[in-house]
């Protein structure tokens, strides 16, 4: 039976993919007993992921803010600069594990794809990424990298040509390549054992916040903030604390200011189905799925994983919307106040914890998961300045 948070989750796909899924949930749960899986792991993380990352005290940030203290889990100084290793590193050695030559991957911000074009080079595997012509425009940056890393870049030019459409993209690869391909998904969506493999990875951002906020400020953060696109680096963070008293706060693309929803699937969208799992999905009267738009590629997609979906139901997690400018407006912040660039996605879950950092005492913590850099941005934030 798929796995289900709630009513959410599951596996709706065709027949052709039930076989791949139920040998990847097999070979998943064996790994987790392997010792020698797990110390490989654990090896790599350590001496090609970079971690364990830092939890660092962004003293003028709270300066700025005259309330909480703000505390940023680095996960910008992961391999790549950006969460999306952690992941690619367990399915890359997972695709390894059952014997799959091949990879490929969808990519929005281009950072899931350079990460998996990294492992697959590390591993000696084929890697092809999918990614949406609009993407690949805003994310020039990131083309490179992945092409100077071996992988094969593959254009989608249907749909918004975004995220949703290069996922689209990527299933259909997978439908006819099961045999010799592993679908390296990026984020805690799709059809199960997708989005409980994905959370499994980036867990390790939430044990070491655990670890780290004791040996720091004596105690658990009061509030844990972490942007949500799909929601892989939020539900990394939320997942292992869930059964603590931390507060959650996610934070999704607002986008433009008066034009609708963005990408806020959470804050705007009900239940239905997108990309094999039942969740939050932004759509319209008729079912079609909605268009969307946001400034921040990575965060730009019409649905949410399944376990966020079942945590803003049951109100363990708080989940709210930020605008473009706003997010513009903390990148400047961070970049100004700490010397940090952030990637346009986290820079929505700075601005909303540094207003809930305003509403807070001072003696309260709260700990925002810095997902990614902002290298890949610039250009972007560069032409918004010039509008």
């Amino acid at each position: 039976m798929p796995r289900r948070f709630g009513p959410y989750g599951g596996a709706f796909v065709p027949e052709t993919l039930v076989p791949a899924l139920s040998e990847l949930e097999r070979e998943w749960r064996a790994a987790r007993r392997d010792p020698t899986f797990r110390a490989e792991l654990r090896r790599l993380s350590r001496t090609l992921a970079g971690r364990p990352t830092p939890l660092y005290f962004a003293r003028r940030l709270t300066e700025r803010a005259r309330g909480a203290q703000i505390w940023l889990k680095r996960e910008d100084l992961v391999h790549g600069g950006a969460h999306k290793f952690n992941n690619a590193l367990g399915q890359g050695l997972l695709a390894k594990r059952m014997g799959k030559p091949r990879l490929i991957a969808e990519t929005g911000a281009g950072q899931h794809g350079v990460a998996t074009a990294m492992i697959g080079a590390a591993l000696g595997l084929e890697t092809e990424v999918y990614m949406g012509e609009v993407d690949m425009e805003r994310q020039r940056p990131n083309v490179l990298r992945m092409e100077l890393l071996g992988a094969k870049v593959r254009p989608v030019t249907s749909g918004q040509r975004t995220l949703k459409d290069a996922i689209n993209a990527a299933l259909r690869d997978w439908i006819s390549s099961v045999r010799t391909t592993h679908y390296l998904l990026g984020s805690a969506v799709g059809p199960h054992p997708f989005p409980s493999i994905v959370a499994e990875f980036q867990s390790v951002i939430g044990r070491e916040i655990a670890v780290q906020s004791r040996a720091a400020f004596g105690r658990l953060p009061d509030l844990a903030v972490a942007c949500v696109g799909g929601g892989s680096n939020a539900i990394g963070t939320f997942h292992p604390l869930r059964r603590t008293e931390v507060e959650f706060l996610g934070v999704e693309a607002g986008g433009a200011r008066l034009r609708g929803a963005g990408a806020a699937s959470l804050s705007h969208g009900r239940p239905g189905i997108l990309h094999g799992a039942y969740s939050y999905v932004l759509q319209d009267r008729e079912g079609q799925i909605s268009e969307t738009e946001s400034i921040s590629a990575g965060l730009d997609y019409a649905g949410v994983g399944p376990e966020h979906a079942w945590l803003k139901d049951s109100g363990r997690a708080r989940y709210i919307a930020v605008h473009d400018d706003d997010a513009l407006r903390a990148f400047h912040w961070l970049a100004r106040d700490e010397g940090i660039l952030p990637a346009l996605e986290p820079a929505h879950a700075l601005f909303a914890a540094v207003a809930e950092a305003r509403r807070r005492p001072p003696h309260q913590r709260i700990v925002v998961t810095l997902s990614g850099r902002g290298d890949k941005d610039l250009e972007v934030v560069g032409r918004a300045a010039r509008r």
